[in-house]
């Protein structure tokens, strides 16, 4: 099923009814709200739809409009005749449930007919309270979240009814929900609508009281449905002459043209005053910015200007393809974790960290580490995004070093060793931990310090996974590998016995040796990103390769404590050995490719850790360095100078750090309850027995299409891992960050075919697509056909 594009229509305004409690009076106020629409003689059409009803068919709510207000369209979507919660009546009788996106698609297509054929107000009314289930179980609120319609509230006049209003209120704010008015009979006993008109006049939403409607007759007098109908028509008759309602739909109108206004104004107004990152001004026209009305599960809501005025303005679901910068892990607007960064937000705000501890700080620590089981892994340092938490694990690296080997940094210059095209960061230490290129050749303080490995790379071509060595490197490492399937290019463990291997680890050791003996240069950390190079281009690095500089650096202490090469480093499975091993897992860590570590993919623990982006499954900053005790005690003097001086005023919010330890425990529940099974058994078929590792590799991009892509004419590679698919194209220009080969197959997908389109990222001649962990596999597997068709 197709996602929905958020219900917004120039034409018709449409707006949801929810209910502050079951039995509030939700169908009168519709009633009321729809006659008032037809006596408006600039009106053409109200209408009125009710997506689920249960109980008899009679009193069914759309019946209720059809005697009470003929001149409004009804329709209702799926009626169950037993009178209790939806949920329950759906089970009876053997009834085909609908499946929420079914609800979904139907109200949709129901509203968008409607704005097609004249109609220019409509009504879709829930059953019972906010919170009430579906037909499926979940809140409604929930369900029809991803419309997004502007809500019409029904306030409780009854005892309670205060709380329960305000409980409603808040429920629909914090899944971003806008309430556009409340309504409620009046009762001058309780006197709510006094309260309440007060509470939502500080929100700027105005409360109309209505007259409370006329009881009804009891069942077993004569003509009691007679009398009731005729009471009904006369306090709809009373209602219509002395009560406001039509300023109120006055106001509906012109909120819903404001709506529109704004989105259609956006792209302007933002070209005039938004410095974007990692973009080039000029020559960008407003018609480049993409105006987006809300995000919800893995799609953005995304407004396009129509091209001629006759067209309907609307929105768009649009997948967001590059998980929002890599961020996106449990989707957007998440309720769960909305409802946890407002739980901490309540109970905490901000509290300065140093030398105090709050929960979620203290939990997300000893799970974070729990998580990644590493057990050279013992402290866990605080930042608010993976460049900061790049600085602090430079720091500790460098310190760590300094300290064993008596180096002065403020007298030599101490480098680092890495990979070519990897980039930690933007802030100025991490930045020169990175060689020159585009991102950095125009920064006027980076000075590149290190020396960065050139290394294979891991892709698909012609249908054949291959370990492709750079030109340069053919005489040391080899000639290009072939593997039968991505899990035999992880078995890294007999691998490194291999004649590659071998090659590898002896031209390491070489570079290494020649750099220390004979330029006479200092290392003080090695730096990777594990498997892929996120921002160098989606570079992935055989795994072996990387495996192999770990190893040579650990066994040879020597090469790099000249001073003593006798010396030998502390051995035990907590020291580190030759150089303090760093890992960026910022963007590859926690599920992002299928485990919880990347790390666990090179068999390697490292002596420092960085997570960050997944960490809070998408919605809030947050970072985090982990460091083995070793490392830690480096900073251990009686002098404050000799402290890790490093930090910033929102160090370990509490909001962050709750919202990670739902959003961990939300992932590692996923792992052990096999909600990735079904992607691992299709990438378990393409493999044999003998190659499959105990912890498989596989991807929730289909094995099939990554084996089909690298096929295609204008593909030169491609791979996919976890969450990740990256495309690389030919490019007679060359390849690089600044080729534009991708640019076409970024358009088509943005142009999408008739579900939705997608927003993807490119970097140079690579464009690649990535998933939340919970991406559905229909969803995928409709992006997977609109690839197809743009490029086989």
């Amino acid at each position: 099923m197709a996602p929905v594009g958020a219900a917004l229509w120039r034409s018709l305004r449409a707006h949801q009814v929810y209910g502050a409690n079951t039995d509030v009076g939700k169908t009168i106020v519709s009633t009321i709200l729809c006659n008032a629409v037809s006596r408006r003689k600039s009106e053409a059409k109200s209408a009125f739809l009710k997506p689920v009803s249960t109980g008899p068919l009679d009193e069914a709510d759309d019946r209720h409009l059809q005697r009470h207000a003929p001149n409004t369209l009804t329709k209702c979507l799926y009626q169950f005749d037993e009178p209790v919660s939806p949920h329950i009546a759906a089970q009876q009788k053997n009834f085909v449930i609908p499946r929420d996106d079914e609800i979904l698609s139907s109200v949709q297509k129901t509203l968008s007919s409607w704005a097609d054929n004249g109609v220019s107000f409509a009504l879709v009314e829930t059953a019972g309270g906010v919170h009430s289930p579906g037909p499926n179980g979940n809140s409604q609120a929930d369900l029809y979240r991803p419309l997004r319609l502007p809500i019409v509230l029904v306030a409780d006049s009854r005892l309670g009814g205060i709380s329960s209003s305000i409980s409603a209120y808040e429920s629909l704010l914090i899944r971003g929900y806008d309430v556009h008015s409340v309504l409620l009979f009046r009762d001058d006993y309780y006197q709510n609508h006094e309260y309440l008109g007060n509470y939502f006049r500080n929100k700027n939403i105005p409360l109309i009281p209505l007259p409370p409607p006329p009881a009804r007759p009891p069942t077993h007098e004569p003509n009691s449905r007679e009398r009731d109908q005729e009471a009904l028509n006369s306090y709809y008759d009373t209602v219509s002459k002395t009560t406001d309602v039509a300023s109120l739909i006055e106001e509906l109108n012109i909120k819903n043209k404001q709506r529109i206004d704004s989105l259609e104004e956006m792209a302007s107004r933002a070209q005039k005053t938004i410095w974007y990152p990692f973009t080039q001004h000029h020559g960008m026209a407003a018609k480049d910015i993409t105006p987006i009305d809300s995000a919800y599960d893995d799609f953005f809501q995304t407004y396009t200007t129509p091209e001629t005025p006759d067209k309907q303005s609307g929105l768009q679901a649009t997948f967001d393809g590059s998980a929002s910068w890599w961020t996106q892990g449990l989707g957007h607007g998440n309720p769960g974790l909305a409802l946890s960064a407002a739980y901490a937000a309540g109970r905490y705000g901000h509290v300065m960290f140093p030398g105090n501890v709050h929960e979620p700080a203290l939990s997300l620590a000893e799970q974070l580490l729990q998580t990644v089981g590493n057990p050279r892994l013992q402290r866990v340092f605080y930042t608010d995004n993976g460049s900061t938490g790049m600085e602090v694990a430079l720091k500790m690296g460098l310190r760590a070093s300094c300290d064993r080997y008596g180096w002065d940094a403020t007298k030599e210059q101490i480098n680092i060793l890495g990979l070519k095209g990897s980039y930690h960061g933007d802030t100025i230490g991490v930045m020169d931990c990175s060689e020159p290129s585009t991102y950095n050749q125009r920064v006027e303080w980076y000075r590149g310090r290190g020396h960065w490995f050139d290394f294979p790379l891991v892709k698909m071509s012609k249908g054949v996974w291959k370990v492709e060595i750079p030109e340069i490197l053919k005489e040391s490492l080899g000639a290009d590998q072939e593997f039968s399937s991505l899990g035999s290019v992880f078995d890294v463990e007999r691998r490194a016995r291999s004649e590659a291997g071998e090659r590898y680890k002896k031209y390491i050791l070489g570079t290494i040796q020649h750099l220390v003996l004979q330029e006479g240069r200092k290392f003080g950390a090695l730096i990777m990103e594990p498997i892929i190079l996120g921002a160098g281009g989606m570079l992935f690095c055989d795994p072996l390769f990387q495996r192999c500089l770990a190893d040579v650096v650990r066994s040879n202490p020597q090469l790099f404590n000249r001073a003593n090469p006798a010396e030998k480093s502390p051995q035990n499975d907590f020291s580190w050995s030759g150089l303090p091993v760093v890992f960026d897992e910022v963007f590859t860590g926690l599920y992002r490719l299928g485990r919880k570590s990347s790390a666990s993919f090179l068999g390697i623990n490292p002596d420092i850790a960085v997570n960050a982006k997944l960490l809070t499954g998408g919605l809030v900053p947050l970072c985090t360095t982990l460091a083995s005790e070793e490392i830690f005690n480096a900073f251990s003097s009686p002098e404050k100078k000799d402290a890790l001086l490093h930090g910033h005023s929102y160090t370990a919010h509490a909001v962050g750090c709750q919202v990670a330890v739902d959003s961990l425990q939300a992932m590692n529940r996923m792992d052990k309850d096999g909600s990735w099974n079904e992607f691992k058994n299709d990438w378990k078929q393409s493999s044999t027995n003998n190659e499959i590792r105990p912890q498989e590799v596989w991807s929730v991009w289909s094995h099939g299409l990554v084996n089909d892509l690298s096929h295609a004419e204008s593909v030169d590679g491609v791979f996919a891992i976890g969450t990740v698919l990256s495309i690389s194209l030919k490019d007679a220009q060359g390849a690089g960050y600044n080729s534009t080969a991708a640019k076409g197959l970024q358009a088509r997908l943005a142009a999408g075919g008739p579900q939705f389109n997608v927003h993807s990222r490119v970097l140079g001649n690579v464009l690649y697509l990535m998933s939340s962990v919970t991406s559905k596999k229909d969803t995928l597997r409709g992006i997977e056909g609109l690839l197809r068709a743009a490029l086989l």
